[in-house]
């Protein structure tokens, strides 16, 4: 049996567990990544989730999200703007690239190992102490100072035996008003029948780039109904992605899997069965989808597969939530939704009373289940002429056990309510939050304490002054990632936050020559006010103008009927949007 020793070793395979294991690399501690699969990215690769949900506003756009989003415009040479599930897709096999050099990068502390098995956890005394894994036939026993969960599933959790939460809570626990009651909980089977929110498996297809979407046929069983709502065209566009593929993750009456999901935390067998299950029924979404369009989307093989061939079909499922750490804290659906004095959620405290906020969210909060949608408390606001997520703050102590003093958690396993996970899960989050845990888990070893040590003010200092991916820690939508004062404006927002006090306000600033999108063009045309949104009338008809950067946005409030505008951005025909960068006229 083979041995070796780590400063941090990270359990991964999701999203999460890849950036937990880069910063703490970045942040100087030796660190191992366990991979079970091939791809390190989780949901922005692996799964196939190429197109960001939330975190769209500049502000926003910080931390490694913000990074990565950088790298992606970069990296994809027809830019991010191609559906209109979100202002941001890409290619998995580029995002998996971008993530994999980034991970290359850090080689001299980091580790990556591919293709192994969780088996068992040592502990001593209150810490876990060893992890044992193997790969083919060969043992492997993993010493570390800090352990991190970084799966979708929070796999380690059940083999370590750390308390974790499974499935729905009642209202009455924490007086969540989108939670259901005990009484229902207690007398309608729905709720065993469907204990976590439905988990799809991505596939993608690609469009015939001579033909125009028609629909030949109506969809079938049990896809009947899919495209009622917005039509098939529209259904198609919804996950456009570069080079004409079309991301396939559809929740009403799509490839979203229903049927006894509680397999995905069973044994082997059954977690074999419902993965064979799921993929049958993305398969038959895409081939019911291929007949309808006669043909003109078709599969298109894009991830690698064991016999060394590709397959439509992504390499793992999308997650939408496994088992949640019982952490020092939990993020309730009351942290997530705003607050009328402020609108946004309310500033987590510190026992002493200073700010503990570690992460900003703004996710609307969505839920995926069978039948009608379920109904959730509102936390939107129209921002830049579209809908956009209220921001929230979450704590650190969602990311660290009450049981275990050296295990921090990433990914979909931090401690929410399983009504809060419906805004915390997406990659954006995920993101941010894992570095956080990678951070903290490097601080820790550094300091020779437990994470739960850790002063709080120190580690939000380290987010602020992170040299590649400094992250935000103000929800404050007018204060952009590119703002030349962006550091000092966050330091002094979080003085604010840490006495009580509202946050200050700050000038928004032009977004600078050197960060619009190299995919950008000049418009010029009329607009005209639909209500909180913006209509431009130029020589190819009107369009929707929408924007992210706080400087535009207070730019369109000004704006009149009739108006004469010269915009720069960019053109989005899954939109159908015109996302302006700045407003050069009017």
């Amino acid at each position: 049996m083979e041995q070796c020793r780590s400063d941090v070793v990270v359990w991964g395979g999701g999203l999460g567990g890849a950036c937990a294991a880069l910063q703490a690399a970045r942040s100087g501690a030796r660190t191992i990544l366990l991979l079970p699969g091939p791809w390190c990215g989780g949901m922005v690769s692996a799964a196939g989730v190429s197109a960001g949900d939330g975190h769209e506003l500049s502000a926003w756009q910080t931390g490694l999200w913000g990074a990565f989003l950088r790298g992606m415009a970069a990296a994809e040479p027809s830019g991010l703007d191609h559906g209109w599930v979100s202002c941001f897709c890409w290619r998995p096999d580029r995002a998996e690239a971008l993530l994999q050099g980034w991970l290359a990068a850090e080689s001299a502390r980091l580790q990556v190992v591919r293709g192994v098995r969780l088996e068992a956890v040592r502990w001593r005394g209150d810490r876990i102490d060893t992890l044992e894994v193997s790969r083919g036939h060969e043992a492997l026993d993993i010493r570390a100072e800090v352990v991190i969960d970084g799966s979708d599933l929070g796999d380690l959790l059940p083999v370590a035996g750390v308390p974790f939460r499974w499935g729905w809570e009642a209202r009455e626990r924490w007086r969540e008003p989108s939670a259901p009651t005990a009484s229902r909980l207690r007398q309608e089977p729905w709720f065993r029948r469907q204990p976590v929110q439905s988990p799809t498996w991505v596939a993608l297809g690609r469009l015939d780039a001579r033909a125009v979407v028609h629909q030949r046929q109506p969809l079938p069983q049990p896809f009947t109904g899919a495209d009622d709502d917005h039509g098939l065209e529209r259904l198609l566009s919804y996950g456009r992605l570069p080079d004409r593929l079309v991301l396939l993750n559809w929740p009403r009456q799509g490839n979203d899997f229903h049927h006894q999901i509680e397999r995905a935390v069973g044994n082997q067998e059954q977690q074999r069965a419902l993965a064979l299950e799921m993929q049958a029924h993305s398969l038959a979404f895409l081939q019911a989808l291929t007949t309808a369009t006669g043909g003109t989307l078709t599969p298109a093989p894009h991830f690698p597969t064991a016999a060394g061939g590709s397959s439509c079909l992504a390499l793992m499922p999308y997650w939408r939530e496994g088992r949640r750490l019982k952490g020092m804290a939990v993020a309730t659906e009351r942290d997530l939704l705003p607050e009328q004095a402020t609108g946004h959620g309310p500033i987590p405290r510190q026992q002493q009373g200073g700010c503990a906020t570690v992460a900003i969210g703004n996710y609307p909060n969505d839920h995926h289940y069978p039948g009608p949608p379920w109904p959730l408390a509102p936390k939107q606001m129209v921002w830049g002429g579209r809908a956009s997520g209220t921001p929230f703050a979450l704590p650190y102590g969602i990311l660290f056990s009450s049981r275990c003093s050296n295990l921090l958690a990433a990914d979909k396993a931090v401690s929410t309510s399983h009504m809060a996970n419906g805004a915390t899960r997406l990659q954006p989050m995920v993101m941010n939050l894992a570095q956080v845990a990678g951070l903290a888990a490097a601080l820790s070893v550094q300091a020779r304490c437990p994470p739960h040590a850790l002063d709080t003010a120190a580690l939000q200092q380290a987010l602020l002054k992170d040299p590649l991916a400094p992250a935000g820690l103000l929800p404050n939508p007018d204060l952009a990632w590119h703002h030349p004062r962006w550091r000092q404006h966050q330091q002094q927002g979080l003085r604010a936050l840490h006495r009580g006090e509202p946050l200050p306000s700050v000038e928004p600033l032009p977004l600078p020559e050197g960060c619009l999108s190299a995919h950008g063009q000049y418009w010029r045309g009329r607009v005209s006010r639909q209500g909180h949104r913006w209509r431009g009338h130029g020589e190819d008809g009107p369009i929707l103008l929408i924007t992210l950067d706080p400087h535009a946005q207070a730019r369109f409030q000004h704006w009149r009927d009739g108006q004469q505008v010269e915009l720069r951005g960019c053109l989005n025909r899954g939109g159908p949007w015109f996302r302006v960068e700045q407003v050069l006229e009017g």
